[in-house]
């Protein structure tokens, strides 16, 4: 590895050790990952891989915790179609503010902010770090083929968005999955393997996956599941903030994953996910 990578492997390490919130498989929850998902984008049901959801259990209590409830609360701000612009209520705004002032908080965030502080490419002072999470993250912008702000960073990774009502982009956290899913918004259609990925295992925290949400497809959706909202927060400001290159690699855990992430502007985050190359096996 590069040495840029080397030192970011060793922050997302420690971003991962010290994720307390973060669900152990098979015990907080459960996923059943069926069949592989079809390669096209149809949304006929000889392509579904899977007659099931694909979480089984989830253990709810989780949510209760204050990064958990202040993530959910913004879930429902959003209108999924680009094209539409976005209208943002004071209540939306002071969501939003919840949130940030609740992630500032953890562990997690205050290793990614002391890092960037060091390397002089974040503000020292809370407030002011706050306001640049706040543009990097919730700060409009117009989405390709829209002329009116309709889009954040957030909105598009956390929450997923619709274009021309028949495909879905973004939408890369497992919580909003596990939500949408339960009140029948998401038809899960199995795991996506390639050449060179892995076999995905229900017992590790990244899955590749296909779904349908609304009357919308997501041909390939790659997404960390069981971590915290704060560790996806840390993790994806840190590569947005220090990396120029579009696709960065990490090794943390028995993880090699490549860390897409795409700037907008150079201000704002247009996507970011992250793609499981390798699990190294558990050293005894």
């Amino acid at each position: 590895m590069i040495e840029s990578d080397r030192e970011l492997s060793a922050m997302v390490q420690e971003l991962w050790d010290n994720d307390v919130n973060r669900l152990k498989p098979g015990k907080d929850y459960r996923i059943s990952l069926q069949g592989k998902a079809g390669d096209s984008m149809a949304m006929s049901d000889n392509n579904d891989g899977a007659g099931f959801p694909l979480f089984t259990f989830v253990d709810e209590n989780i949510f209760k915790k204050e990064t958990f409830l202040a993530f959910i609360s913004l879930l429902d701000n959003y209108v999924s179609d680009t094209g539409e612009p976005e209208i943002v209520t004071p209540e939306e705004v002071a969501e939003n503010h919840k949130f940030l002032d609740a992630i500032i908080q953890t562990s997690t965030m205050k290793i990614a902010h002391k890092y960037l502080v060091e390397n002089k490419l974040s503000p020292k002072d809370d407030t002011q770090f706050k306001e640049q999470l706040y543009r990097i993250w919730f700060e409009l912008y117009a989405r390709r083929g829209s002329s009116r702000p309709d889009s954040s960073g957030f909105e598009h990774v956390f929450v997923g968005e619709t274009r021309g009502g028949r495909t879905v982009i973004g939408f890369h956290n497992w919580i909003q999955l596990y939500l949408q899913e339960k009140l029948g918004h998401i038809d899960y259609k199995g795991y996506s393997v390639s050449a060179n990925s892995p076999q995905p295992d229900e017992n590790k925290h990244i899955l590749a996956l296909q779904f349908s949400w609304k009357d919308g497809i997501k041909p390939k959706g790659s997404i960390f599941i069981g971590v915290s909202p704060e560790f996806e927060f840390a993790l994806y400001t840190l590569c947005f903030l220090t990396s120029p290159n579009e696709r960065v690699k990490v090794q943390f855990n028995l993880y090699d994953v490549e860390i897409v992430c795409h700037h907008y502007n150079q201000k704002h985050i247009g996507t970011t996910y992250p793609v499981l190359l390798k699990y190294r096996k558990p050293t005894k």
